[in-house]
C-alpha cells in the first residue's frame, strides 16, 4: 500500500544552510532515480510555528510518496538525496503516513492513493494551496494569527509550515491525536475559520489539495524528542 512521508532537516551555520538552499535545485535529478518514488517535492520552511512567508533557512524538507512503506523506509534510510542531507544536518525527523481522505490537486495531479483507515492513533491534516500573486499579499496579512490559532491549540501535537516557492505555494502540515480534537479546531470561529470563509468566497488559490493522512511510524528526533510521542529522545544544543 501506498506510504507518504515528510522527512524534516535542520541544518546549522552559513555553510550548511546554503548548502540546503541550493540543493532545492540540485537534488532534483537524484530525486528521479530514487527506486520507487512517484511523488516528491522538496520544500523551505517559515519562521516562529512555520506559518509565516519570511524563511526558516534552518529547517528544510522532503516530502516523498512510495509504493509502499518497505521502500519508504528503504530509501530514506540509504538513498543519496537523504543521505546527503542527513550527513550535513544537525537533527533530521521522518513521520511515515497512510492517506485516507484526500481532495485537489497538487502540480496538476492527485498524488495520494486513499486507503482504508486501519491504525489507529495520531492523524495528519495537509494542506497545499498556490496562492494567486494578485491575492498574496492579502493571504499572508491573515496568516499570522491563524498560526498562532493552530499553535495555542493544547491538542495539537506538531505542526509546521512549509512550501515548495516563497509567498506562492504554501503547505500546512499538523499532527493531532485524533479525529474528535482535529475536527474541533477545524470548526471553531475565529481566525482559522475566517480565512477559510475568505478564501472560498474570493477565490484565492490557483490549485489547492487537503489530505488526512493516519501516522504509521516515525524515525530521528525534532527538538532532541518525538514529536509524534513527546518522548524525550535525546538532547540537542542550543
Amino acid at each position: 500500500m501506498q506510504s507518504v512521508s515528510l522527512t524534516l532537516f535542520r541544518f546549522d551555520g552559513l555553510a550548511a544552510r546554503t548548502w540546503a538552499f541550493a540543493m532545492m535545485g540540485f537534488a532534483r535529478p537524484m530525486m528521479r532515480r530514487v527506486p520507487g518514488l512517484s511523488f516528491w517535492k522538496l520544500c523551505g520552511s517559515g519562521t516562529g510555528e512555520g506559518f509565516t512567508p519570511l524563511p526558516n533557512t534552518a529547517v528544510y524538507a522532503i516530502l516523498s510518496v512510495f509504493e509502499d512503506e518497505d521502500q519508504a523506509r528503504a530509501a530514506i534510510t540509504a538513498a543519496r538525496p537523504w543521505s546527503l542531507y542527513r550527513n550535513r544536518a544537525r537533527e533530521a525527523w521522518t513521520v511515515f503516513l497512510s492517506p485516507i481522505s484526500s481532495r485537489g490537486a497538487w502540480s496538476g495531479v492527485a498524488p495520494f492513493e486513499v486507503q482504508r483507515d486501519t491504525h489507529d492513533g495520531p492523524l495528519v491534516a495537509l494542506t497545499r494551496a498556490t496562492v494567486k500573486p494578485a491575492i498574496a499579499a492579502r493571504f499572508w496579512k491573515r496568516v499570522p494569527d491563524v498560526s498562532r490559532s493552530i499553535g495555542s491549540d493544547p491538542n495539537v501535537m506538531f505542526k509546521i509550515g512549509i512550501g515548495e516557492v516563497p509567498l506562492l505555494h504554501q503547505i500546512t502540515f499538523s499532527i493531532w491525536p485524533d479525529a474528535k480534537s482535529m475536527g474541533a479546531f477545524a470548526r471553531k470561529s475565529g481566525p482559522h475559520a475566517a480565512a477559510i470563509d475568505a478564501v472560498r468566497s474570493g477565490r484565492w488559490f490557483k490549485e489547492e489539495l487537503y489530505a488526512r493522512f493516519r501516522v504509521t511510524g516515525e524515525q530521528g528526533t525534532w527538538d532532541g524528542q518525538s514529536p509524534r510521542l513527546g518522548t524525550q529522545i535525546g538532547s540537542q544544543e542550543g
